[in-house]
């Protein structure tokens, strides 16, 4: 059974809209050793409509050769959408459409390694209220965004158990988390 992972980061007001603004003068080489060791411990990615079409325009146009690039352009994609009109094909996507967490629980249910899942929105709304994501790995930023949209906005309460921290020297902090 394949686990489900979540990568996301996140601003110390808990900020996660708009990540490209206020992320990226913080990734260093200790960063990018954490995100390839997520992604290679994944063979598949899951994403929502948003994040998949801001991959598909950036990651297949990046030069080949680097191990990260080529990894994540040559692994299988599923695509939660209602609106995305290819069924599957373009950059190796698969179109999840109908219930969202049927679709990921037999996805999970499947022999390989781990789904990573990059990005924010409903999806992750959708996956937390069916309890399907295994661990979180929350890269808490060390900025202040004052206001944008918020992972976990309108959720009840929930708890969860920290399965260890990793601190950069650029001051990220990524929190490993699974539901308790």
């Amino acid at each position: 059974m394949r686990k489900l992972v979540e990568s996301t980061f996140v601003t110390t007001d808990g900020v996660i809209g708009q990540p490209e603004k206020w992320s990226a003068r913080y990734w260093d080489s200790e960063h990018s050793e954490y995100a390839a060791g997520l992604l290679f411990a994944a063979d598949a990615l899951l994403l929502g409509r948003e994040t998949y079409e801001h991959f598909a325009r950036a990651w297949p146009s990046r030069p080949a050769g680097d191990e990260y690039t080529d990894r994540i352009n040559s692994m299988p994609k599923y695509v939660a959408s209602r609106t995305l009109r290819q069924e599957s094909g373009d950059w190796n996507a698969t179109v999840l459409r109908g219930d969202i967490a049927t679709a990921v629980r037999a996805l999970k249910s499947q022999d390989g390694g781990d789904l990573l899942k990059f990005g924010t929105g409903s999806l992750s709304q959708t996956l937390l209220d069916a309890k399907l994501v295994d661990e979180y790995h929350l890269w808490v930023v060390p900025a202040v965004a004052g206001s944008g949209a918020r992972l976990f906005e309108g959720r009840d309460l929930t708890h969860l158990q920290l399965l260890g921290t990793t601190t950069f020297k650029s001051g990220i902090v990524v929190h490993r988390l699974a539901p308790s």
